[in-house]
C-alpha cells in the first residue's frame, strides 16, 4: 500500500512538473506544437531549405520585436518600428547613390536616423508629456512620409556591398538569419547584464517606484526609444538587403508583427516581464504559421484570420499561465535553480524537435508521387478586381488542364512576396507564376528559383535582373498613352484635369502615369491642374477627388490609374460625372465596365484580366513540361467606351 501510494504521489507529482513545465514556457509549447503539425500536414515543411526560409522569414520581424521589447518591458509602446525601418533603408540607399556618399558613412547616417527618431519619440513620451501610442503614431507618418519624399515614391536601388546581407555564407547559411542572432544576444544581454536593463524592468514595473527610488526615468526612456529606433534602423538594412532595393512603402504593419511577436513571446503590455528569448519564439511562431499556410494552399484571406486566432490564444495562454501562479522571471533575476531549469527546457525542446524531425521524415519519405503538376502563383493583391480576375482566370485554366493551383497574397508587400516566392522554391513545385509588387525586389526571389531549376513566368508586370521563361502582360505605358489620348480627344483637345495616382511605388503606377504624361504633349491645351495619389483605393479616391473638387471645381476630366479610383472619383463628383467631367479608368474590371455602361465612367483601359491568367497558367505548364514557350506574350489592351462595351469579354 505504501509502494502504491508513493508511486501514485510520484505520478501526479509528474504531471504537475509537466503541466508547470508547459505553463512556464506556453509560447516553447506552442512553436513545438505548430512545427508538429506542420510537420504531418506537409511533407515539404521539415526540409533544410525550408527551415532556413522560416529563420529568413523571422528575421525581420525578430530584429524589429527586440527593439519592441525594451519598450513594451517598461511599459511603454512603439508603433513607429515599421515606418523607421523603411526611412532608414531608404536613407542609406539614397546617399550612396543619388548622393556619392560613400557606403560606410550612409550606413553610419541610416542607423543615426533610426536612433534620431527613437529620440524624438522619447522626447515627446519623456519631456512632452505624450501617451507612447500618439507620440510613435505620429512617428509612423512622419517616418513614412519623409521615406516617400526621400524616394519620389520609387525603389531605390541597394548599394551591391550592402546587399550581400541578403545573401547566404557557404551557399547555404543565410545572413539575415545570423544577424537576427547577434541582435538577439545583444538584447539578452541589455536585458540581463546592464544598468539599463534593469532600470526597464523597474519602469515597466512601477514607474513611480522607479523615479522615487533614484532612477532617472526620463532620461531612461530617451535611451530605451533610442534603442527601439537603432534596432528598427537594422531591421530596415537587412529588409532592403533582401530585396535588393529600398522600398519607401516597405515593413507596412510590421510593428503589429513585431509588438505581437512579442506578447507571443511571454511579455505584458502592462510592462515589468519580456525577455529575447520569448521573443525571439514569437517570431519564429510567426513566420511557421505563414509558411505553413503557404505550403498547405490555404486561402490568403484565411491565413489572416488564422494568425489573428493564433495571437488572441497566445494571450489567453499567458493569463492562464499567469492565474496559475507560473509568474515568468524578469531576465537577469537569478531565481535559485532557474538557469538550470531553462536549460532543461531547452534540452527538452531539442530532444522533442528531433524526435520529430525524424518521425515526420519518416512518415512522409516517399509520399509525394503524385504526378499532377504544382503550379504557384503568387499575386501582388487580392484586394483589387483586377488581380481577383486574374486569379479567376488562373484557376479556370489549372482546373481544365488538371494543374495543382496555389495562389498567395502579398498584400502589396515586396517582402512578403519574396517569403511567398522561398516558399514556392522550397516546395519544389514545377513552376512559379509571380505578378510582382515591385518589378526589382522580386529579382532575389526569383533568381533563388532559377538555381533550382523552376521556371518562372511573370504576369502583368515583368522581374529585373532575373531569369524568367515568359511575361504575360499588356503594355501600362501604351495603356496611359490610349488613356491620354481617349480623353483628350473626347475633350476636344483643351480643359482642365486632374490624374488620381495608384500606390507609390508600385511599377503599375509609374508606368501608366508616365504613358500618360507622353501621351498629352500631343494635346498642349490639356492642362493637369492637380495629380494626387488614391492608393487604388476606392474609398480613398472617393475622399482625394472630394477635396479636390474644392480647388478646382471647373475641371471637366480625370484620369485614374485604376477603375477603383475612377469609380470613387465618380462619386464625388456626382450629377457631374458622364456629363460635364469625362473620367477615364484603367483595368477593365466589372465594376468599371458596369459603369461605362450606365455613361458615368467614360472609358477604360482594358486589360483582359482574366485573359492575363489564363495564358500566364498555359505557359507555366508549357515550361514545366520543358516545352518552348514566347519570352513576351502581349495580351491586346483597348479603350471601352459606351459604343463598344457590349462586344468586351474582358
Amino acid at each position: 500500500m505504501a509502494t502504491d501510494t508513493h508511486l501514485r504521489t510520484s505520478g501526479a507529482s509528474g504531471a504537475s512538473a509537466v503541466r508547470r513545465l508547459l505553463l512556464d514556457n506556453g509560447a516553447l509549447t506552442a512553436l513545438i506544437a505548430l512545427v508538429i503539425a506542420m510537420s504531418a500536414l506537409s511533407g515539404d515543411f521539415l526540409t533544410t531549405d525550408n527551415l532556413l526560409n522560416i529563420g529568413v522569414q523571422a528575421a525581420v520581424t525578430a530584429i524589429l520585436a527586440f527593439g519592441v521589447t525594451f519598450v513594451i518591458v517598461s511599459a511603454g509602446i512603439d508603433l513607429s518600428v515599421g515606418s523607421v525601418a523603411a526611412l532608414s533603408a531608404t536613407v542609406l540607399a539614397w546617399m550612396a547613390t543619388s548622393e556619392g556618399v560613400p557606403v560606410w558613412i550612409a550606413m553610419i547616417l541610416a542607423v543615426a536616423t533610426g536612433m534620431a527618431c527613437g529620440l524624438v519619440n522619447g522626447v515627446l513620451i519623456a519631456y512632452g508629456k505624450l501617451p507612447p501610442f500618439i507620440a510613435t503614431l505620429a512617428m509612423l507618418s512622419v517616418g513614412r512620409g519623409l521615406s516617400l519624399v526621400i524616394s519620389q515614391g520609387s525603389p531605390i536601388a541597394f548599394p551591391d556591398s550592402v546587399s550581400h546581407l541578403g545573401d547566404t555564407l557557404g551557399g547555404w547559411l543565410p545572413v539575415p538569419v545570423l544577424v537576427m542572432v547577434v541582435m538577439g544576444l545583444i538584447t539578452a544581454v541589455i536585458l540581463g547584464r546592464t544598468y539599463i536593463g534593469r532600470s526597464m524592468y523597474a519602469i515597466g514595473g512601477n514607474e513611480e517606484a522607479a523615479r522615487l527610488s533614484g532612477l532617472r526615468v526620463k532620461k531612461q526612456k530617451l535611451a530605451i526609444y533610442a534603442l527601439s529606433g537603432l534596432f528598427a534602423a537594422a531591421a530596415g538594412i537587412v529588409l532592403a538587403s533582401r530585396l535588393s532595393s529600398a522600398q519607401p512603402q516597405a515593413a507596412q504593419g510590421y510593428e503589429l508583427d513585431a509588438i505581437a511577436a512579442v506578447v507571443i513571446g511571454g511579455a505584458s503590455l502592462a510592462g515589468g516581464t519580456g525577455k529575447a528569448s520569448g521573443t525571439l519564439i514569437g517570431a519564429l511562431i510567426l513566420a511557421v504559421l505563414r509558411n505553413g499556410l503557404n505550403l498547405l494552399s490555404v486561402s490568403a484571406f484565411w491565413q489572416q484570420v488564422v494568425i489573428g486566432v493564433v495571437i488572441a490564444l497566445a494571450v489567453l495562454l499567458d493569463t492562464v499561465r499567469r492565474k496559475a501562479g507560473a509568474t515568468p522571471v524578469a531576465a537577469g533575476a537569478g531565481a535559485p535553480g532557474g538557469k538550470g531549469k531553462q536549460a532543461a527546457t531547452y534540452i527538452i525542446a531539442a530532444v522533442v524537435a528531433a524526435a520529430v524531425v525524424g518521425a515526420m521524415s519518416f512518415l512522409h519519405n516517399g509520399s509525394s508521387s503524385s504526378t499532377t503538376q504544382k503550379v504557384g502563383l503568387s499575386l501582388s493583391t487580392l484586394n483589387n478586381p483586377f488581380f481577383v480576375q486574374i486569379k479567376a482566370g488562373a484557376q479556370q485554366e489549372a482546373k481544365k488542364l488538371g494543374v495543382d493551383l496555389t495562389v498567395t497574397d502579398a498584400q502589396n508587400d515586396a517582402s512578403q512576396q519574396a517569403n511567398q516566392l522561398q516558399n514556392f522554391t522550397s516546395s519544389g513545385l514545377g513552376s512559379i507564376i509571380v505578378n510582382p509588387v515591385d518589378s526589382d525586389a522580386a529579382g532575389p526571389a526569383v533568381r533563388a528559383a532559377n538555381k533550382a531549376d523552376i521556371p518562372v513566368v511573370g504576369v502583368d508586370r515583368g522581374v529585373n535582373k532575373a531569369d524568367t521563361a515568359a511575361l504575360v502582360a499588356s503594355d501600362n505605358v501604351a495603356g496611359g498613352e490610349l488613356g491620354a489620348k481617349a480623353l483628350a480627344e473626347k475633350l476636344g483637345g483643351k480643359g482642365k484635369i486632374v490624374i488620381l495616382q495608384g500606390l507609390a511605388g508600385t511599377s503599375a503606377s509609374r508606368e501608366r502615369g508616365a504613358g500618360f504624361a507622353e501621351g498629352l504633349k500631343a494635346y498642349p491645351g490639356i492642362q493637369v491642374v492637380a495629380q494626387q495619389p488614391a492608393d487604388f483605393d476606392r474609398t480613398k479616391g472617393l475622399d482625394v477627388m472630394t477635396n479636390l473638387l474644392q480647388a478646382h471645381p471647373d475641371i471637366q476630366g480625370v484620369f485614374a490609374e485604376n477603375d477603383e479610383m475612377a469609380l470613387g472619383a465618380i462619386k464625388a463628383l456626382g450629377s457631374k460625372a458622364g456629363k460635364s467631367v469625362s473620367v477615364i479608368g484603367f483595368d477593365g474590371t466589372p465594376d468599371g465596365l458596369k459603369a461605362v455602361e450606365a455613361g458615368t465612367l467614360y472609358a477604360s483601359v482594358a486589360q483582359q484580366p482574366k485573359e492575363l491568367g489564363r495564358i500566364a497558367v498555359d505557359n507555366a505548364l508549357k515550361a514545366a513540361e520543358g516545352k518552348k514557350v514566347q519570352e513576351t506574350v502581349k495580351v491586346p489592351v483597348k479603350v471601352v467606351t459606351k459604343e463598344n462595351v457590349a462586344g468586351f469579354g474582358g
